[in-house]
């Protein structure tokens, strides 16, 4: 603490991201990374890039080919498309740039812990709405007065997933304010509500490089949305930093994007591992909940999660246990390979066995 912060500073309570420990051998089912490389084509495209002579001069501030291969690939426009120094960026950009209007911002009492920071970090007034007791969004609970909606979809930690019909629920009872859908973990299962930019006026869809695209060491956000949403987005990077994305990342993810194979080759291998994972975790008397990300939800009837959690890392696994009221009982793991998953359920094995 100095005497030399701001008032604001002394107010905040820091996001705590995860862990990224150094351990040998270490299975890390922490922090949702994917568990396989990117796609050669990009890994190719971003040495390219960092042995280029044009490294001496700045990247383009529009990342106009990153954004005509994300708008192509769904069928809008660049004007459509706003990108970032990862997801977290975009959503601060959206924080600030929607949500300052009479009326709490609305968003679930269990889901992504960074956006009651921002809201500490721009001072914005919120609601949390409880998730139901099966973990579930209740699209109703989210009706009157507000600033805006943010809903994470599939949501984490849980991993569930609304359909499209509730979604467009949402848009309808809120015409007159931004509704952001967070789908960082939309592409393990979950329908993306990209299609229905084209209808609202009202719907930012946020997403990011960091998970399905295996480039979380690269930072890359995007954002989906009407032209004068995105400009909106763009009048605040440029009024704070107008070269989010260099080089390197911009040719590595605009590469990305472009390798459709490889993107559903590894998707489908974390979707089946999942499913794999789930079971065994279920035959060993957990509680999984219906997941449509590369994680999972699970409890134990009998066991405390985070004494679960401390015997697996003497072990070298590593998974994520997020303290409070509704989360304490409950383990989010990474969907990693095969031979981790079995490493995970037999090390889970044994510890049950021991303790019992």
């Amino acid at each position: 603490m100095s005497r030399f912060w701001s008032p604001i500073v002394h107010r905040l309570t820091p996001y705590v991201p995860g862990e990224q420990p150094k351990i040998a051998d270490l299975i890390k089912l922490n922090t949702n990374e994917l568990p396989y490389s990117p796609s050669p084509k990009a890994l190719a495209a971003m040495r390219a890039a960092a042995e280029d002579s044009s490294m001496r001069l700045y990247p383009d501030p529009e990342a106009l080919a990153l954004r005509t291969a994300l708008g192509k690939r769904v069928g809008l426009t660049p004007d459509h498309v706003f990108v970032g120094n990862g997801s977290d960026e975009v959503l601060a950009h959206a924080f600030k740039a929607f949500f300052e209007h009479e009326g709490p911002l609305l968003f679930a009492d269990v889901t992504y812990s960074f956006y009651k920071v921002y809201c500490g970090l721009f001072d914005l007034p919120y609601r949390l709405v409880p998730l139901a007791d099966d973990m579930q969004v209740r699209i109703e609970d989210y009706a009157g007065p507000c600033s805006g909606v943010v809903l994470a979809n599939p949501n984490a930690p849980t991993g569930i997933a609304l359909g499209l019909g509730a979604i467009r629920q949402l848009l309808d009872m809120h015409p007159d304010r931004v509704v952001l859908i967070d789908e960082a973990y939309v592409d393990f299962g979950a329908e993306s509500a990209v299609s229905l930019v084209q209808d609202y006026p009202n719907l930012l869809v946020v997403q990011t490089f960091s998970k399905s695209r295996a480039l979380a060491g690269a930072r890359v956000g995007f954002a989906f949305g009407q032209p004068d949403l995105i400009e909106g987005l763009v009048r605040i990077k440029d009024s704070f930093n107008s070269y989010p994305l260099d080089r390197v990342a911009q040719a590595g993810a605009t590469a990305a994007v472009e390798d459709e194979a490889y993107f559903k080759e590894s998707v489908g291998k974390v979707m089946a591992s999942r499913t794999r994972l789930s079971a065994g975790l279920a035959a060993l008397g957990f509680e999984v909940l219906p997941s449509e990300a590369n994680f999972v939800y699970a409890r134990h009837a009998d066991r405390d999660a985070a004494t679960l959690a401390a015997n697996l890392r003497e072990r070298a696994i590593i998974v994520r246990h997020l303290r409070g009221e509704r989360t304490q009982s409950w383990l989010r793991i990474t969907i990693g390979t095969d031979p981790q998953c079995d490493m995970l359920l037999s090390a889970l094995r044994d510890i049950l066995h021991r303790n019992s």
